[in-house]
């Protein structure tokens, strides 16, 4: 019986259900980015921090409004030594109308299956569709899953250093910015 369930927490830990904790490295993980592109945790650990902050869905009042915080923050941010990534589990293709319609000045990834938000711990729904109007034509916007609004920062070496899940959308870049100041 005792091997039984070691098997049984080995295999839950292998397929992402374990989230990382702080102070601990993030496992690599890939992603497909608004341009249909790869990206790559490891590749993308450049600057002295990386933010990832997860929001529900893509053409939402808050995640609009979050997404533009960001961009707006970008230079402050960049300055303090961080880079941003956005994560939802809209489709590739939804968040380059999302990047473009907003014109949003970093990354934002795919996590159609959940997985991403797996590996940090962060809770995720149903999916669902919204029809939003985009450069004059009716699009019917579909995910798989929905991601709850959390944010993360990791250092250069991939190590968490922040974790916060009582996110507020349109103050989050800010609180972020107020926290970077004080490393």
């Amino acid at each position: 019986m005792k091997t039984f369930l070691i098997a049984i927490l080995a295999l839950i830990t292998l397929n992402g259900f374990s989230q990382v904790d702080l102070g601990e490295k993030v496992p690599a993980f890939k992603a497909t980015d608004q341009n249909g592109n790869e990206w790559e945790l490891r590749k993308n650990l450049k600057q002295e921090y990386l933010v990832i902050y997860f929001y529900p869905a893509a053409f939402t009042g808050g995640c609009t409004k979050q997404a533009c915080s960001y961009r707006d923050r970008k230079d402050d941010l960049s300055q303090l030594g961080a880079a941003v990534v956005g994560v939802s589990g809209d489709k590739a293709e939804t968040l380059g109308m999302f990047a473009e319609e907003h014109q949003l000045n970093f990354t934002l990834l795919s996590d159609e299956s959940g997985s991403i938000a797996e590996i940090f711990g962060v809770p995720k729904g149903k999916g669902g569709t919204i029809t939003r109007e985009i450069k004059g034509k009716s699009f019917d916007l579909s995910r798989t899953t929905s991601i709850k609004r959390w944010t993360f920062i990791l250092d250069k070496k991939g190590k968490l250093i922040y974790r916060d899940s009582e996110v507020n959308a349109q103050e989050d870049s800010n609180k972020v910015a107020i926290l970077l100041k004080s490393l």
